[in-house]
């Protein structure tokens, strides 16, 4: 059974307008402000990623935020709306004097004269949303943006790493809180639920594992994410409750308040499934350590990488399982999190081997004041048999698996894109006729034909080239390839290769007998074997041109 966790950020604009422009009174932004995605002060002198941007244009001065003791004026942020500006965000202060969001500027500032005003960066609110999803993944590796104030997190089978559900939302909230953002958090087996908890249960609210009807039955209808015509029209009714709606018949409910009604509902009791928009796959094989001092030395590092491999490597292999690809991932003080990767040519579960591949990366790791927890995944999780392990140089190990350690490290050092195998394409063009795959996936179904042998290194493009034949239609005796003459010792061909004119995007000019391919393989007085073709017919429109399109050995 899944277990989501809703954070709710109340009033994240001003939030992140307050947390980018923190100036200590002075009355204007930092300068220095970090950039965009970037973290700011946090707890303690941290770090933390609340993405400061650079300060908006402001309508009036901006408020002084800290220092000395005069009383903060009230705050909006303001939108223009058609012409119009108005108040896109208010704080605390600005509520209670009776404004509210919506309103327009000329009439807040009538009634409230001392309104401090700035503008309103809707761009930067979001910027920072994702950046505080990016620096959740420390607590599970899903974790979704709802809507533009909120988080969800699919914590199943990861709140043990901190003691229990209980212990993870005070720890979450906490952190926060003391980075100066203010949240409310609940956790549900729905999405729905956990949401309808977060923003009007009790804080830090807990629903057990289906019980989400007696959770949520005493909340607001607001609780289920309604329509703005079927949450207003609810309450005049005299339904104001949760529980008054789940009295109801279903059938009435619907015809009266729309299908969407009785959907919200299903999908809060876990009756109908909602999705959730990941911003990384969401993988349940995930681990976690925590030190109780932080940690900067390499050598540390180095060794934490071990175990953390050694953990998810443990559970992989009671499961059966193997993966393609680990990510560690280092989680700073400050909230900065640096994952380093490691990919397999075949599934595997060996800690020591994926430490000596992920090693030699963590150079990229800027520890700062130290590294605090450290998390470790696992995707493209599939089935793997116990192996086993060679007793001798006899035993029969397969090719596949004396390249797999080498080939490992070549893509882990040069890129992935960078170490592949050619395999046939059916096609006639040469161009066409290879395709990139791994180095260790299974042999495509049909092999080359030997009938028609092909080059060892095929040129991305052919290379013109200027060559002698005797007669028009024979081979060439002599060609001359990058300003160095080859006299031609052997010939083979032609093999005569027309284009694809039956694929889609192939045009009238793409074929003809303008386009026709002759092919030689042909050896000069060096040894040196190239792969040549004249296109063109003679006593065509144009004459024939001679081409170099690959080498053999």
């Amino acid at each position: 059974m899944a277990r989501i966790l809703s954070v709710w950020c109340p009033n994240w604009p001003i939030t992140t307008w307050r947390r980018r422009n923190s100036c200590g009174g002075s009355g204007e932004a930092d300068k220095s402000s970090p950039q965009r995605g970037r973290w700011s002060e946090g707890p303690e002198g941290e770090e933390t990623s609340a993405a400061g941007l650079p300060p908006p244009s402001a309508a009036r001065t901006p408020p002084p935020l800290g220092g000395g003791f005069a009383p903060t004026p009230p705050f909006a942020l303001l939108i223009s709306e058609h012409g119009t500006r108005r108040l896109a965000a208010i704080d605390e202060r600005a509520r209670a004097l009776g404004l509210s969001a919506g309103q327009k500027a000329a009439d807040a500032l009538a009634l409230v004269p001392d309104l401090v005003t700035a503008d309103h960066d809707p761009a930067g609110d979001r910027a920072a949303l994702e950046a505080l999803s990016d620096w959740c993944v420390r607590f599970s590796p899903a974790v979704a943006i709802d809507g533009t104030d909120g988080l969800f997190l699919d914590i199943t089978g990861t709140d043990h790493l901190w003691g229990g559900e209980a212990a993870m939302l005070v720890d979450l909230v906490g952190r926060l809180a003391r980075w100066g953002v203010p949240a409310r958090a609940a956790i549900a087996d729905t999405a729905g639920a956990a949401w309808a908890l977060a923003r009007h249960g009790d804080d830090l609210a807990i629903a057990p594992p289906g019980q989400q009807r007696a959770a949520i039955q005493d909340l607001p209808v607001a609780a289920l994410r309604l329509e703005d015509a079927a949450e207003a029209q609810l309450p005049r009714l005299g339904l104001h409750r949760v529980g008054q709606l789940l009295a109801l018949p279903r059938a009435q409910l619907a015809k009266r308040f729309g299908l969407f009604t009785t959907l919200r509902l299903d999908q809060a009791l876990g009756q109908s499934a909602e999705a959730l928009t990941f911003r990384r796959p969401a993988t349940p094989w995930f681990d976690r350590l925590a030190f109780f001092e932080p940690i900067s030395a390499p050598e540390d590092l180095a060794r934490v990488t071990g175990d953390a491999l050694d953990l998810i490597c443990k559970r992989l292999e009671a499961e059966g399982r193997g993966a393609k690809r680990f990510e560690v991932v280092f989680h700073r003080l400050d909230g900065r999190a640096f994952p380093v990767r490691a990919g397999l040519a075949r599934i595997g579960r060996d800690a020591r081997r994926l430490t000596r591949l992920i090693v030699p990366k963590l150079d990229r790791v800027d520890s700062g004041f130290g590294i605090e927890v450290v998390t470790v995944h696992a995707n493209a999780v599939e089935p793997l048999a116990a192996a086993q392990d060679r007793l001798d140089a006899e035993s029969g190990t397969s090719l596949d698996e004396t390249l797999a350690p080498l080939i490992d490290r070549l893509v882990n050092r040069l890129g992935e894109n960078r170490v592949w195998r050619a395999d046939p394409h059916q096609s006639h063009v040469p161009e066409r006729s290879v395709v990139r795959v791994a180095p260790l996936d299974p042999p495509a179904a049909s092999g080359w034909d030997p009938d028609r042998p092909r080059p060892v290194r095929l040129f991305k493009r052919p290379e013109a080239i200027t060559a002698l034949a005797k007669v028009p239609d024979d081979p060439p005796i002599q060609f001359t390839w990058r300003g160095r003459s080859h006299r031609v010792r052997r010939a083979e061909g032609p093999e005569r290769i027309g284009q694809e004119w039956w694929r889609a995007g192939v045009g009238e000019t793409d074929t003809g007998p303008g386009k026709i391919r002759d092919y030689y393989r042909v050896e000069d007085d060096a040894g040196g074997r190239f792969w040549i073709f004249r296109q063109g017919l003679f006593g065509g429109d144009e004459a024939p041109k001679w081409w170099i399109h690959g080498l053999f050995g």
